[in-house]
Formats: structure tokens, C-alpha cells, sequence
């Protein structure tokens, strides 16, 4: 049988390049056809939205918006409009901590000295045994969650901080590249166990942040990005949202506590790459 460049078997590569190109001819199709001007507008939004990303390519236009982006593109209206809401705090993508309020920052150090004060970490490795990737959620959109780790000091009201939680990535574990769904918060990101390897680092754009260099990193998760631990070591980053800086938080609170009303039954969906950990 002729194989392909990469010793692949020519005819089961030309298949899967043609159901490629059929998923996304089709669908596009179908909407020219029946709703042309709901997608021009909506296709105008999409790249409004997607050139945001740095060192814009093909395949990440392919991913937006026939990959697993779509959702994000879908939602490419809202999230504009969150970007005027906002204003005058313009979204840099690619946050240091002092570019946040005093509040914020106050906020994010108390987590993250709370998770060091209690050895998180030595809590939750006997629940990764066996797991690739493994999540635990204290508090989920402004709402505690009750588990086996006690953490008191995360189950108080935050001004802004809503969404707190340990991502688990175990050896040699990394994501593809994705887009988070909604720009109403930011993602905070810490590492919390020391690793002294340049192969566990995450990737949004051109950017890449080593853990070893930098613990802790915030930025837009509507932005393409990859999480990697290419390494011989658990990686365990705090996982956090804070409501995006703006002059109206109490409506950036409740616009995001109604998403979270609207999301409950699917939260799962969005994580299902992930064990669970109570």
C-alpha cells in the first residue's frame, strides 16, 4: 500500500484531511445559504475577536472557528461588549500584578498565601494516583464548593475573586490549544509547587511563562493558550478567576452570577478532559 510522507497509509490520511475539510465545508455552506446575513455579521464579529491573538495563523483561525473555538466565537458578541463595559480599563491580554487595583491584589496574595500556609499540595497527592489531570474546586462563580480539603480561608467573601481551585497536571501531561468561552473575568494562575524545568510552562501567543521563572500569571483566557508538563514532576497551579477591573463591578458581578446560574448544568462539559477531585 503507498504510504504517506510520514509512512502513514496514503488513503486513511487522504480520508482524514477529506472528513476534515467536509466538517467545515458543510456547516459553512449551510449557513451562506439559509442565514447569510446572521453570518456575515457574525463572522465580522468572530474576527474582531480573533485578531486579538498575536502572530495570527491559519490554523488558529481554523481552530476559532470550526475547531474548539466555536464556542468562543459564538459568544464573540458578548465578549466585545464586555471589552466597551470595562473600559476605561483596557484588556491587555498579559497581566502583571501591579497592573491590577490594590483590592485585586490584596485578594490574589491572601489565596495564594493560604495555599503555602496549608501544604495544599500535600493534601491533594494521594488523590492524583493513577490520574492525568485532576481539578479541585473550592468555590465556582462565587459559590463554595464543600470537599475533603478543608479551606476555610477560600470560602470567605471576595470582593472580586470568584472562582477558586488546583489544577493537577502529572507527568508528561499537556493541553492542546484552546480558548476559554467568556472574557467577564480573568484567569490567575500560580504555581504552587516548585519545578525546576523548562519543559512545564504555559503558552498564550508568542508568550511563554516558564513556572521555574515565574509562579504566577494572569491573563485572558479568550486568548488561544496551551498548558504543558513535559516534566518528570506533578505540577499543581492555583486556578482563579477575578472579575475583570472595571468602572461597575457590581454589574460585571451580577452578569457573571447569572452565567453561572446558566453554565451549572454544563460545567462538566467544559472539563471533561479532567477527573474531578471532592
Amino acid at each position: 500500500m503507498a504510504s504517506g510522507a510520514l509512512g502513514m497509509p496514503a488513503r486513511p490520511l487522504a480520508w482524514r484531511y477529506a472528513k476534515k475539510a467536509f466538517k467545515r465545508i458543510v456547516p459553512l455552506s449551510l449557513g451562506i445559504y439559509f442565514i447569510p446575513k446572521i453570518l456575515a455579521v457574525y463572522f465580522c464579529f468572530g474576527l474582531l475577536d480573533v485578531i486579538r491573538n498575536r502572530h495570527l495563523s491559519l490554523s488558529t483561525l481554523d481552530r476559532y472557528f470550526f475547531g474548539n473555538g466555536i464556542f468562543t466565537w459564538l459568544l464573540a458578541p458578548f465578549n466585545l461588549l464586555m471589552d466597551l463595559v470595562t473600559l476605561p480599563f483596557i484588556n491587555r491580554g498579559i497581566y502583571q500584578l501591579a497592573d491590577l487595583p490594590q483590592g485585586y491584589r490584596d485578594e490574589i496574595n491572601s489565596i495564594i498565601e493560604a495555599a503555602q500556609r496549608r501544604n495544599i499540595v500535600g493534601e491533594l497527592e494521594k488523590k492524583m494516583e493513577g490520574k492525568p489531570r485532576g481539578m479541585i474546586f473550592f468555590k465556582w462563580y462565587g459559590k463554595n464548593l464543600q470537599t475533603s480539603v478543608e479551606m476555610p480561608e477560600y470560602h470567605q467573601p471576595f470582593r472580586f475573586v470568584r472562582t477558586i481551585g488546583v489544577s493537577i497536571f502529572n507527568k508528561k501531561q499537556s493541553t492542546g490549544k484552546h480558548f476559554g468561552p467568556l472574557r467577564v473575568t480573568l484567569r490567575v494562575l500560580y504555581n504552587v509547587n516548585t519545578i525546576d524545568d523548562r519543559n512545564v510552562y504555559i503558552q498564550v501567543g508568542e508568550h511563554i511563562n516558564y513556572w521555574r521563572d515565574n509562579k504566577l500569571f494572569i491573563f485572558d483566557d479568550t486568548l488561544q493558550h496551551q498548558s504543558c508538563n513535559e516534566s518528570e514532576k506533578v505540577r499543581y497551579c492555583l486556578f482563579v478567576d477575578i472579575l475583570r477591573p472595571s468602572a461597575f463591578p457590581r454589574l460585571m458581578s451580577a452578569i457573571l452570577a447569572g452565567i453561572r446560574l446558566a453554565m451549572a448544568p454544563y460545567r462538566a462539559a467544559f472539563y471533561k478532559h479532567w477527573t474531578f477531585l471532592k
